[in-house]
């Protein structure tokens, strides 16, 4: 490969660039300047120009990053995972405010964020859900939408998997799970939903697909049904919602 960066038209309207692993001979900067002209060029002739990047390659991504490309994904390939960096002729310019927020966001980390709602009867008895994509209990909510308040995604969660409208209360807990079983870590936050009669189970709405039933628990019935580090997060909650100075504020994995 040259020490120039090539571009190929792979479809109407969309450039792909590729260049050598370290443009050999060249510096940081002449490697950066030279990319970045390359996309100026391609995108005078079309909408989209891309590059797909080796993911192992850090030194190829910043290079993709900083010429105004942004991160769009990874495509896996039985030749190795590669990161899909494009930019389009419609992209804000990278040295306006705009533009450079869009570019950071594109790369920058993304945890995903669950909100569940922690539901009491005057017994002190806890509203948890059985699930019918897995085998153990866990409190009503779910994964709160891109760009979503989490404290009215889980009111949301709970309307739409159980026909109730409860609107969530402060925050309880805050509880980083970390990843597990082909899950990424994910961020738990718990909110309020208040004391209520027993009875507002009776005017659960199951959606089918996702909740089998629903019940108010016991501590005990909590131990039984739950896995362990949701029986951690429901003590933990519990615990800062008795405590008079308020208890743990944030946990990992219910610890």
């Amino acid at each position: 490969m040259s020490h120039e960066p090539s571009t190929e038209t792979v479809a109407d309207g969309v450039a792909r660039i590729v260049w050598a692993p370290t443009l050999a001979g060249a510096d940081w900067t002449t490697t950066l300047d030279t990319v970045r002209r390359e996309v100026a060029a391609a995108l005078e002739a079309h909408g989209r120009v891309e590059t797909h990047v080796p993911a192992d390659d850090e030194a190829a991504q910043r290079v993709a990053t900083w010429s105004g490309m942004r991160r769009e994904g990874v495509m896996r390939g039985v030749d190795g995972d590669h990161v899909v960096y494009a930019r389009l002729s419609s992209d804000i310019a990278v040295d306006e405010p705009g533009g450079f927020r869009a570019l950071l966001n594109s790369f920058l980390p993304r945890k995903r964020a669950i909100s569940q709602m922690l539901v009491r009867d005057a017994d002190g008895r806890v509203l948890v859900c059985q699930l019918t994509y897995k085998q153990d209990w866990d409190l009503p909510g779910g994964v709160v939408e891109v760009g979503e308040s989490p404290q009215l995604a889980v009111s949301r969660e709970v309307e739409e998997e159980l026909g109730l409208t409860i609107p969530a209360g402060p925050l309880v807990l805050t509880d980083w799970l970390p990843p597990w079983g082909g899950w990424d870590d994910a961020l738990c936050l718990v909110f309020d939903g208040g004391v209520h009669a027993a009875s507002i189970t009776d005017r659960i709405v199951k959606q089918a697909r996702e909740i089998r039933s629903a019940e108010f628990l016991t501590g005990e019935q909590v131990h039984e049904r739950c896995a362990d580090f949701t029986t951690r997060r429901i003590e933990a909650a519990l615990a800062n919602l008795a405590s008079p100075d308020g208890g743990p504020a944030y946990t990992e994995s219910g610890r």
